[in-house]
C-alpha cells in the first residue's frame, strides 16, 4: 500500500478505523471499566484485504490500551492471534 495509513480513534463509538477509497476497516471494543478493554471485532472489507490493515488497527488499539493503562481481553480471534504472535516475538 503506497499511501500512508492514518488510523482514527472514535472514542464515542469505541472504534479505531481507517477509510480508504470509500471503504472502511475498523476495530471495535468495549470499555468494561476497571481499566479493561474487550476488543471484540475487527472488520476489513474485501476491497481492502491483504494490505495489513487489521494488523495496523490492532497495533494502534494495543498502543492506546498500553498508554492509558488498560488491560485487554481479546475476544476477537484475530486480535488474540496477533497478541500471541507479538508475545512470541518478544520472548525470543
Amino acid at each position: 500500500m503506497d499511501q500512508e495509513i492514518t488510523i482514527q480513534h472514535d472514542l464515542a463509538d469505541k472504534q479505531f478505523y481507517v477509510t480508504i477509497d470509500g471503504s472502511r476497516a475498523y476495530l471495535a471494543y468495549m470499555d468494561l471499566g476497571r481499566k479493561t478493554l474487550d476488543i471484540y471485532r475487527t472488520f476489513v472489507p474485501n476491497a481492502l484485504r491483504g494490505k495489513g490493515l487489521a494488523a495496523k488497527l490492532t497495533e494502534r488499539a494495543l498502543q492506546f490500551a498500553s498508554e492509558e493503562g488498560y488491560q485487554v481481553i481479546p475476544s476477537c480471534s484475530y486480535v488474540e492471534r496477533y497478541m500471541q504472535r507479538q508475545e512470541k516475538l518478544r520472548s525470543r
